[in-house]
């Protein structure tokens, strides 16, 4: 991966981490936490589900995949935190 790729990736894992910790309020970890998330969780969803293909542009696709993978892992995330 070249340095332009990884700038892209941490720029989407930080809107998917910022959308989604916007979706579930009150599980925002910061700008360097909301990367972490954002990517995990499209690391998450792309395990889970493969490519969303809903959208027809690539960086749709990853933003929407990535987010919703991102609001899943802050749901479990809220789950343990609440059991502890």
């Amino acid at each position: 991966m070249n340095i332009m790729g990884l700038l892209v990736a941490l720029l989407i894992g930080a809107v998917c981490g910022f959308l989604a910790g916007q979706i579930v309020k009150g599980h925002g970890f910061g700008l360097l936490g909301n990367i972490v998330v954002g990517i995990v969780g499209a690391l998450v969803f792309g395990l889970l589900f493969g490519n969303f293909g809903l959208f027809g542009d690539t960086i749709l696709n990853e933003i929407a995949g990535g987010t919703l993978g991102a609001v899943v892992l802050l749901l479990v995330i809220g789950l343990f935190k609440k059991a502890t």
